[in-house]
């Protein structure tokens, strides 16, 4: 790593941990020509995920959609913001995990359901009513038998 102020490829690392965000490492760093220090930033670089959408468009992955969904599936529900937060983050480590180019709407759609169903039985029902598109009360209580069962 070269120093930020003289340039020199002489560093060494004098303390490393986690940073704040979990998904990076912070490194305090001591310059051997100046002696001055600065933090560095090591995070791990994940292959970019399109997202193949119902009517074959393709798009750049983003977390905030899921995120959204989510938020909007566990409104006035008893689930903190950790808890939404850490299935938001079981959800993406399968995606990255599966180490695709691409992946399709419907297969996120399903992580989620499967997340949340485990989580909230009303925030899945309000997720699978939007994502599968009920049609009529009868579709809906189809789905709230299974889960009873």
């Amino acid at each position: 790593m070269k120093c930020p102020y003289c340039g020199s490829d002489n560093t060494k690392v004098i303390d490393s941990r986690p940073a704040d965000d979990g998904g990076s490492i912070r490194r305090r760093r001591e310059c051997d020509v100046c002696g001055r220090r600065f933090t560095t930033y090591e995070k791990v670089e994940t292959l970019p995920v399109i997202v193949i959408k119902k009517d074959q468009n393709r798009e750049t992955y983003d977390r905030s959609k899921i995120e959204g969904g989510v938020l909007r599936a566990c409104h006035k529900r008893p689930i903190s913001a950790d808890q939404v937060g850490e299935l938001v983050d079981e959800i993406e480590a399968v995606i990255f995990n599966k180490e695709v180019r691409e992946i399709s709407t419907r297969e996120i759609g399903e992580l989620v359901m499967e997340k949340l169903k485990k989580l909230d039985s009303v925030a899945y029902v309000r997720f699978a009513s939007v994502y599968r598109e009920f049609k009529d009360v009868n579709t809906f209580m189809d789905e709230l038998r299974k889960i009873v069962e």
